[in-house]
């Protein structure tokens, strides 16, 4: 690390954060495998802006997300993306309760996405992502409100399982 830049403030509050009072085991498994895939997201944007390129850190993130590229088509994770903009359509209260970067990425009407694993929100622009852009993603998918919209009893689990029956018919 250069200096205590920005991004590198913004990841030690990342890393402050934690799941202790929660129960990961009773997450919905696909928006369990979102969420971290949000937040290793998170991790390789603010490492690439906080760490040289080419630091370890960097390496080891970057063949991890390799290893999710082919994960996200594995079983019932392949319907999310979609499953995002039918909220959108369908249910468009809980799709204004996702968190941005969710939303962003997998509405097929933004153009955030991630490019080359960092989180880009508009293509056309050739500047960093803003730290504080970060934070706000990173506490959106900390908020306990959110949180409990990840375990298999919730609503979004509940109309995630009913979109993916609706496909399967």
């Amino acid at each position: 690390m250069l200096e205590m830049n920005e991004y590198a403030r913004v990841m030690q509050m990342f890393y402050n954060k934690s799941l202790i009072l929660e129960n990961p085991s009773e997450f919905h498994p696909v928006l369990y495998f979102y969420f971290t895939d949000a937040l290793a997201h998170i991790d390789y944007t603010l490492s690439v802006l906080a760490y040289n390129y080419m630091s370890p850190r960097n390496i080891m993130s970057m063949e991890y997300m390799r290893w999710r590229l082919d994960e996200e088509k594995v079983g019932e994770r392949a319907h999310f993306p979609e499953f995002i903009n039918w909220l959108k359509e369908k249910h468009p209260d809980v799709f204004e309760e996702l968190p941005i970067l969710w939303s962003g990425i997998y509405d097929r009407e933004d153009p955030a996405q991630y490019r080359s694993f960092r989180i880009v929100l508009n293509p056309d622009e050739k500047k960093a992502i803003p730290a504080e852009y970060l934070s706000m993603f990173i506490d959106e998918f900390f908020d306990p409100k959110f949180i409990k919209q990840l375990y298999k009893t919730s609503k979004l689990a509940r109309l995630f399982d009913e979109y993916v029956a609706s496909r399967s018919a």
